[in-house]
């Protein structure tokens, strides 16, 4: 059938280094749909200072073409992990969006416009797996409830990100990158058995990063109390896979944490080197 050129929407482009995914006509088309082909640039998907949903904020007017755009903005993440928080973010909000909302909306847009050519790098190099995990304690200013990140390396490519609002309120800044840890740990497990099944058998621990020394104190430590009963699945499961040697944890600083960019916002310094760090770059390049 020749070489792969396009799928799914996904254009694939061959060159010296391996391959380059990117939606550019996707996200033009979308951009077009929305009248926002000539709209003024933003540096970021969102800022730190980016205003929250508020149930007495006025509700926009066409809730319909906010849900559509949203939903190819979730699409978009496919090649596009480096709009996914923002992304996420935007998509908690479709059953009743207000005009914040949509700001907002607007913001992941504007940013998208100047990034239209980004995508990612498929390239080859030591088939190695690692992978980075974070959480956002008690971010949502409207439920507490915490964000999970993490982003997963077949070293040099990343195969596999995640962002989600953790279903409970975690007690602790430790709680929650505890729970973290162990969404991680069931990706890295599949992960494992995947690229096994193709061949590339991890003979190796997988190492997850955590910039938590408290959650991967708890990890290691054999003693149960009082303070960990109610994560006690999560708490055993960790230390199953340790045991098997399926993993690995090690801390890193927070200034190394990759997954950071998946669990909140940035300023433009900081968001474009661990935009760097996920490997998200211009085709040209």
């Amino acid at each position: 059938m020749g070489q792969i050129s396009l799928f799914l929407g996904i254009h694939i482009h061959q060159n010296a280094q391996g391959y380059f995914l990117s939606q550019a006509h996707y996200a033009a088309k979308m951009l077009k749909d929305a009248g926002f082909l000539d709209c003024k640039l933003a540096s970021t998907p969102s800022t730190p200072t980016l205003k929250a949903h508020s149930d007495n904020s006025q509700l926009f007017n066409n809730p319909s073409l906010y849900r559509r755009l949203a939903g190819s903005l979730q699409y978009l993440t496919i090649t596009r992990p480096d709009i996914a928080f923002a992304t996420n973010k935007v998509c908690q909000h479709m059953q009743s969006p207000t005009i914040q909302d949509y700001d907002n909306l607007t913001r992941v847009l504007r940013y998208i416009k100047g990034t239209i050519s980004f995508g990612l790098p498929i390239k080859t190099g030591e088939l190695h797996l690692h992978t980075y995990t974070d959480a956002d304690w008690a971010s949502d200013h409207m439920d507490r409830k915490s964000t999970t990140g993490f982003c997963s390396f077949l070293r040099p490519n990343l195969v596999s990100w995640s962002i989600k609002k953790q279903p409970t309120v975690a007690k602790s800044s430790t709680e929650a990158e505890y729970r973290s840890l162990a969404a991680a740990t069931s990706d890295v497990v599949w992960l494992r058995r995947l690229v096994s099944e193709l061949h590339t058998e991890q003979q190796s621990p997988t190492t997850i990063h955590c910039d938590n020394i408290s959650a991967i104190a708890l990890a290691k430590n054999p003693v149960f109390h009082a303070r960990t009963k109610h994560i006690e699945i999560d708490y055993q499961f960790i230390r199953q896979h340790i045991h098997t040697g399926n993993i690995l944890l090690q801390h890193t600083s927070s200034k190394d944490q990759v997954a950071d960019i998946l669990t909140k916002s940035f300023n433009t310094a900081r968001f474009q080197e661990l935009r760097s760090k996920l490997t998200i770059q211009n085709q040209n390049d």
